[in-house]
């Protein structure tokens, strides 16, 4: 994505374009609030920055002008996110990110289609949960909530079952922080002709990818995950001829994938329904703030930073992770509980909360753990004041660590 020419549209000012991820970095500094009560260590929502929350104080008509050249302004940049090539789209859609994970399977697979899930945790068992309730034909290829996917037995489930029209996967799965192999499960739905719908919710915007490198058809995100906007819509990359080929798929009405996207083609970026305008605003500011940062490769870096940080300085106070260091991805991190029975979650959560950080419980089935989210407008000292909150509420609590 070329800063200096998409900048322009959102409305950057000059000063900003092509300025350094380090510059912006320290300008963001400047940025970070006194009066917000605490930073969410989440995958989202997450904290947000300032001036993206300044952006919802202005109230829009949804038939406005203005308004709908701001809808139109940040589909492009979305395109842009995800390929430099010709002839892609984006369509935004109402609601939480599953909501746009349901629009896209139930209208991309048409009745006589079957999708192969691949499933290693909570997200991917919506995805089976979604298909079960729409009356999509599907599979699920499951894998344990530690286990990466199988590369063998997809290509093994591709080969025994010719009736697989779709393939569809979470990539970054943060019921554990486990990164998924994108980009080689993208390559064997290429070689068996099939589509991949790929749900980059916790990724897009903040892991280098792009439609080429995961040969997805489909890229599903959402608004306040690593573009750092606030909840209320979701949103779908695809080809414009992948588009058109949905045309009467969708199994509902206010999910309809193809519709919703004609509407915004044709009606200069006007929503079918009632459109989350607050939300759509702060998005907008959100993406001008990626853009200064230097683009997704500076805010992956500032991550994986954050990250880096907080897995050597939990280690050292004696916190064991639940995936290796080579599964996991930079957006959230699962932490075991000691193994000292006085650690209790909800007492530790409290504490934690009382020092201005908000962490989040476990989702994994069988193995008692925490998580830590590392991305939103988080910064390297704000993981270092964390990290000394965590060593001080743990000795508040008379926790002994074993590992320290």
């Amino acid at each position: 994505m070329d800063p200096t020419r998409i900048a322009p549209l959102l409305g950057v000012p000059k000063r900003f374009t092509g300025s350094s991820a380090a510059r912006h970095l320290t300008e963001r500094q400047e940025l970070l609030d006194d009066d917000i009560p605490y930073l969410l260590l989440t995958p989202g929502p997450l904290t947000t920055s300032r001036t993206v929350r300044q952006a919802m104080m202005t109230d829009y008509s949804t038939w406005d002008v203005d308004y709908n050249t701001v809808v139109n302004q940040i589909r492009q940049p979305l395109v842009e996110l995800a390929t430099d090539q010709a002839d892609y789209t984006c369509t935004l859609m109402q609601g939480s990110g599953t909501f746009a994970v349901e629009s896209t399977l139930g209208s991309v697979v048409p009745q006589d289609g079957k999708v192969l899930i691949i499933s290693n945790g909570a997200y991917g068992k919506r995805m089976v949960q979604i298909a079960d309730r729409l009356n999509i034909d599907h599979v699920e290829l499951e894998h344990g909530e530690t286990e990466p996917p199988n590369l063998g037995r997809i290509r093994q489930a591709l080969s025994e079952d010719s009736l697989f029209s779709h393939v569809a996967m979470v990539h970054c799965e943060t019921t554990t922080g486990m990164l998924n192999p994108a980009e080689q499960v993208g390559k064997l739905t290429t070689e068996f002709d099939k589509c991949f719908i790929l749900d980059a919710m916790s990724s897009f915007g903040g892991i280098p990818m792009s439609m080429e490198s995961t040969c997805a058809d489909f890229i599903v995100s959402s608004a306040n995950k690593c573009i750092q906007g606030v909840p209320g819509f979701g949103f779908v990359v695809a080809a414009r001829s992948s588009m058109e080929k949905i045309k009467g798929q969708a199994r509902s009405l206010s999910l309809d994938l193809y519709d919703q996207w004609q509407e915004m083609e044709n009606k200069g970026g006007k929503w079918r329904y009632t459109s989350p305008t607050h939300v759509v605003c702060a998005f907008a500011q959100a993406i001008e703030e990626l853009i200064r940062e230097g683009g997704i490769a500076a805010r992956h870096h500032r991550y994986c930073e954050n990250h880096s940080r907080l897995i050597d300085g939990m280690a050292r106070l004696g916190f064991e992770t639940l995936l290796p260091l080579e599964l996991q991805s930079p957006i959230i991190t699962a932490f075991r509980y000691p193994e000292d029975p006085q650690f209790e979650f909800a007492r530790f959560y409290e504490r934690m909360k009382a020092r201005r950080f908000v962490l989040y419980p476990g989702k994994v089935s069988d193995a008692a753990c925490f998580r830590i989210g590392t991305i939103g407008n988080v910064f390297p000292q704000d993981i270092r004041e964390l990290l000394t909150c965590v060593d001080e509420a743990v000795n508040e609590l008379g926790i002994q660590m074993a590992n320290a």
